[in-house]
């Protein structure tokens, strides 16, 4: 096998649904720009407020993709 080198990213997605439609959100977006991503990992689950109430979840994840620099 040859030697590949991965780049790892930050990403946050949101809903106002669930954790898991936000982090879907997030890799449905990233996926659009980056190509041959590899790993997610969840690395952080919370939510905003507004009036006392569930406004909108947040996923932050580690995501991490093949590095193709030169």
């Amino acid at each position: 096998m040859a030697e590949s080198v991965y780049k790892v990213i930050e990403l946050v997605g949101t809903s106002t649904t669930s954790w898991e439609k936000a982090a879907a959100a997030a890799l449905t977006r990233a996926a659009k720009s980056l190509r041959d991503l590899r790993i997610a990992e969840v690395t952080r689950l919370d939510i905003q407020m507004k009036d006392g109430k569930i406004d909108c979840y947040r996923a932050k994840l580690k995501v991490s993709f093949k590095y193709e620099g030169k």
